[in-house]
């Protein structure tokens, strides 16, 4: 991938990147990838169907669907915003700490910052699934896929619409894209090969967003942004459903070297995933050294922000594991899993089985309750 990982993957060395060349607003990326039609239009892969109808009665706009009218009130949401942010307690708590000389202004101030870096990385994040989507249906070689695939398009462009309006409106402009955020979707974009662009964006990345969106859910008490994160969820649930239904088939027909690779794969993008919630560029923006803020974190222990890190992949270990990818070969997947501590969420439910439960649009619809994306164990 874009880059080399040292021997200890929770290092601050293997965890900061220099975000050298990510800063230009237009980012050119050379493709690799063949262009696949099919003329055979069966409608064979019965999963994708159901997938695809839940997709066309479960759309909603963004400009009329949401209540825009709101007032965000920055200062009101303080001590909510300070709550998200707590698994940095051990920063505040422990002597030596690189940011000891902090007060409640510095505290307050990391806590907006760190909201709109959040919000940020979740729009960043929403075009690249608008362009890896827009591959998919370019590239895979199923009539059902290529009608799904459609659908998720017009989600993606949904979601980033009204991501990009909420932190211009709301919250005052958008940070850049993270170093390690954009060097996976670089990594991801340039391979040519079109199950990787489903691991990487409908498994990985989609996976950790829709986990990610329901800890958000679960702590703001903001109203738009509340209803904003319930019905992107409906959709997430339904893209990292569809990257299941998918590569389950093409994984089992798949020789060792080529799991093995797609292990790999898996792992690194989890790594870059994983550090990009050390949110460098916030603690830049403030003067703090990053490498210094997170080696003091994994000195001093951190337990709350261990615990943060870890649920983050609630998605994404059971749904590895449906693809068979954890216990392939050796079991190499396994064993890194473990190492980054997240093992323990292999046996909660598979989003290809939940997705229906998460469908917030239809339940405003018909006045029904609906869970939130959270994780639920199995």
């Amino acid at each position: 991938m874009s880059e080399t990982v040292a021997t200890d993957v929770n290092a601050a060395q293997s965890i900061v990147i220099d975000r050298a060349g990510l800063d230009e607003v237009v980012h050119e990326l050379e493709l690799h990838s063949n262009v696949l039609m099919t003329w055979d239009y069966e409608r064979s892969r019965t999963a994708l169907v159901k997938l695809y109808e839940k997709a066309k009665t479960s759309q909603w706009n963004g400009a009329v669907d949401l209540p825009w009218s709101t007032d965000v009130d920055l200062d009101r949401l303080g001590p909510e915003l300070r709550t998200a942010t707590s698994r940095f307690q051990t920063l505040r708590e422990v002597k030596g700490s690189p940011v000891a000389k902090w007060g409640e202004k510095e505290w307050d101030q990391f806590a907006l910052e760190m909201q709109r870096w959040t919000m940020s990385q979740f729009l960043h994040g929403e075009q690249g699934a608008l362009v890896c989507t827009g591959l998919i249906t370019a590239t895979v070689p199923w009539i059902d896929a290529k009608y799904y695939a459609a659908t998720q398009v017009v989600d993606e462009a949904r979601h980033v619409e009204v991501f990009a309006r909420y932190i211009d409106d709301k919250l005052g402009g958008a940070y850049p894209i993270s170093p390690q955020l954009g060097g996976l979707l670089d990594d991801i974009v340039r391979d040519g090969r079109w199950d990787i662009t489903y691991l990487g964006m409908q498994i990985m990345v989609e996976g950790l967003a829709l986990a990610a969106f329901g800890f958000m859910h679960m702590l703001t008490n903001e109203p738009l942004l509340k209803q904003l994160l319930r019905y992107v969820m409906s959709d997430e649930a339904r893209h990292v459903a569809f990257g299941v239904l998918s590569l389950k088939e093409v994984y089992e027909g798949m020789s060792a070297d080529e799991i093995r690779t797609r292990q790999e794969f898996a792992f690194e993008a989890a790594r870059l995933l994983r550090n990009r919630f050390f949110a460098q560029d916030v603690w830049e923006k403030l003067g703090a050294d990053p490498k210094a803020v997170i080696t003091f974190m994994q000195e001093n222990g951190d337990p709350a922000g261990e615990v943060f890190q870890q649920m983050l992949f609630s998605k994404i270990v059971p749904n590895c594991k449906k693809l068979g990818l954890l216990d392939a070969g050796d079991g190499w997947l396994r064993t890194k899993f473990t190492e980054l501590g997240i093992i323990q969420f292999e046996d909660w439910v598979d989003t290809a089985e939940e997705y229906g439960s998460l469908d917030a649009v239809a339940a405003d619809r018909d006045g029904t309750a609906v869970a939130t994306a959270t994780g639920t164990a199995g």
